[in-house]
């Protein structure tokens, strides 16, 4: 295999290219929650997930529920329920074999987000799954990740993106997901007609999944 002249293998290298950080960002990295922190979580209703497994292969999954459906525990951990999804379960499997995630928590309509890291684990702690009661249906189990580095990050990237700006949105005639999922499911031999109706039932059973989610 011919070598890459170009790819970036040391440290040294990576950090010629670019210019220091400013001393307020490193400061601005801290290790546990304050009240403003922790006032950005209650005010969340997505955040995503970023775990690995074993051998370093990395998944990052979304997560949704009511503001404040992530529970901060005190001023070193936090508490993601686990509520209706795919059951692969593939971030709780990571958590099983390399116990660390990391939380981008976002506030829609803002454009800063913060950044959360530190040792994780899957949990059926009964004091912490009874935090959720009222607001989502009690969970089957939660992830507390303990803070190792607590960051807000600037805005820069959702501006660049116009994420939260209708007049950046694109409009399709057909959803490129929904294009992107018949590509998938193809190679199981499913008619166009079949793909359609495989794509209704899964719709469906969203929002029967949302249902039990609810408080009850």
């Amino acid at each position: 295999m011919t070598e890459d002249p170009y790819r970036i293998t040391t440290a040294a290298q990576l950090t010629a290219l670019y210019p220091s950080p400013a001393p307020r960002t490193l400061t601005k990295i801290r290790d546990r929650l304050d009240p403003g922190t922790a006032g950005l979580l209650s005010a969340s209703t997505f955040v995503l997930l970023a775990t690995a497994d074993a051998d370093g292969a990395c998944d990052v999954t979304p997560r949704g529920g009511p503001s404040g459906f992530v529970k901060v525990l005190d001023d070193h951990r936090v508490a993601l329920p686990d509520l209706n999804g795919n059951h692969l379960l593939d971030s709780l499997h990571n958590l099983l074999a390399n116990p660390h995630a990391a939380l981008l928590v976002v506030i829609p309509g803002q454009d800063e987000t913060l950044r959360l890291e530190g040792a994780a684990y899957v949990t059926t702690d009964p004091d912490v799954l009874d935090r959720f009661v009222g607001e989502v249906r009690r969970p089957t189990t939660a992830v507390v990740i303990e803070a190792r580095s607590v960051y807000t990050h600037c805005a820069k990237a959702f501006r660049r993106g116009g994420v939260w700006d209708p007049e950046t949105w694109a409009t399709f005639e057909r959803s490129p997901f929904l294009a992107a999922r018949h590509g998938q499911l193809r190679h199981d031999g499913l008619t166009e007609e079949a793909l359609d109706e495989y794509v209704a039932t899964n719709e469906g059973k969203i929002g029967a999944d949302l249902a039990a989610d609810a408080p009850t």
